[in-house]
């Protein structure tokens, strides 16, 4: 569920070669990148939001006082969220909005970054810094009422920036959007008194004796207690003034949806499972089941073994032996016990990360030598990165505006021919 996991055995290794390898070319079990552009560092585009909107974003950090940190015992558990939302003229210039700030930028380009190490980044090598975004910072919101709000979570390990091509592409069609970042889950959260918190991943996996289960369901629960700490929260944000001018009446509390990427689209699920605000859900190839206690079995999530009244959508990537991820006993079990309308997609030729930044950011950054061709491949497999892209967001916004906003444009009434890639499973 964090960086490129297919299975409960892919999580594990991922997270044992975070620990094993630090991402540091030439050790055991990592990739070397091309070095022709040594001293260079790379530099990349996000793609352009399709939306009529321009985009605004602003960070608040939130602490829960009745909740102490799983990961950390002793201070509060303290957040850190983003709010996309459409605004009234476009950013440009240095008025675009980083796509990391500068600390955080520092770090996942790093070799003790848990994110770059999984998608086998060169170290130092990328200016991530420098990518911008297409939204203005603390941009006052645009008029025209309340808007439907939709919850995003990325996979385990990774930060809340890692989806926010789709993120920025639902604020310009008309969405307010909340980013959420778990902390030390993450591969790092920055907070504006200028602390960094790293993951705690690393650490944990070196531990002998491990129950990766029980680690990944620690995890699951941490992130559906943020998810539903945050719900609480917009509830109270009218009278908070760090907020931008009009965002938080723009706020539809009543039109709730959350969309999450691997361990993010686990969160959205159990989440919709647990709190009757969240109307719909989508999960972009994040598993459902974990291992038993020894290691071995499967120990289903309670959305799985209960299913869903709401609609969901799920879809899933390529397993290049298998030809598709998603046949695993989690997705299985919750579309036979759902009784909610829901869906379930495979994008041909994609990998696990083709649902994230990485599906438009690596072959950039490949092209470069910030990482190999072959690598660059193993993530996002070799779907078209516009045409990845344009099919994530088209499904994820279809889904979105039939159920949050009563508009069907019949997308997800089955195969298409604007998107042959796309395989309606069952």
């Amino acid at each position: 569920m964090s960086g490129r996991g297919r299975t409960v055995a892919a999580v594990a290794a991922v997270l044992l070669a975070a620990t094993a390898t630090s991402g540091v070319v030439g050790a055991p079990g990592a990739v070397a990148a091309p070095s022709g552009n040594a001293g260079r560092p790379a530099v990349a585009r996000l793609p352009q939001p399709t939306g009529p909107y321009p985009v605004g974003t602003t960070a608040l950090q939130l602490t829960d006082d009745r909740r102490d940190d799983p990961w950390k015992p002793g201070p509060h558990r303290t957040l850190m969220i983003s709010f996309w939302y459409p605004t009234t003229r476009p950013a440009t210039g240095g008025d675009r909005a980083p796509f990391m700030v500068r600390a955080a930028a520092d770090h996942f380009g790093s070799a003790g970054s848990v994110g770059q190490s999984d998608y086998g980044f060169e170290p130092d090598r990328t200016d991530w810094a420098g990518i911008r975004t297409h939204a203005r910072t603390d941009a006052p919101a645009l008029p025209g009422g309340k808007r439907p709000v939709v919850l995003y979570s990325a996979g385990f390990g990774d930060p809340r920036t890692w989806g926010t091509g789709l993120v920025e592409d639902l604020a310009s069609r008309g969405y307010v959007v909340v980013t959420v970042d778990h902390t030390y889950d993450a591969s790092e959260v920055a907070f504006p008194d200028g602390d960094l918190a790293t993951s705690v991943f690393p650490g944990l996996m070196a531990q002998p004796g491990l129950d990766i289960g029980a680690l990944l369901r620690k995890t699951l629960q941490t992130r559906v207690d943020d998810t539903r700490f945050v719900l609480d929260r917009l509830a109270g944000l009218c009278h908070d003034e760090r907020l931008p001018p009009g965002l938080a009446a723009s706020l539809d509390l009543d039109r709730i949806g959350m969309v999450g990427h691997s361990g993010g689209g686990s969160t959205a699920l159990q989440t919709m499972h647990d709190d009757p605000r969240l109307k719909v859900g989508v999960d972009l190839d994040g598993q459902l089941h974990f291992p038993g206690p020894d290691g071995t079995g499967v120990d289903l999530t309670s959305v799985a073994a209960d299913g869903l009244t709401r609609p969901f959508l799920l879809m899933g990537t390529q397993n290049p032996d298998s030809g598709s991820y998603h046949q695993q006993p989690g997705w299985d079990a919750l579309w036979q016990h759902s009784t909610g309308w829901h869906a379930d997609l495979t994008l041909t030729g994609s990998r696990h990360g083709s649902y994230t930044d990485a599906q438009s950011l690596l072959p950039q950054l490949a092209r470069q030598g910030a990482i190999s061709q072959a690598k660059s491949t193993e993530d996002v497999g070799d779907v078209r990165p516009d045409r990845a892209v344009l099919a994530t967001r088209s499904y994820v916004a279809s889904f979105f505006d039939r159920w949050l906003r009563g508009r069907d444009d019949h997308l997800l009434d089955g195969p298409s021919p604007r998107f042959p890639e796309m395989v309606h499973e069952r």
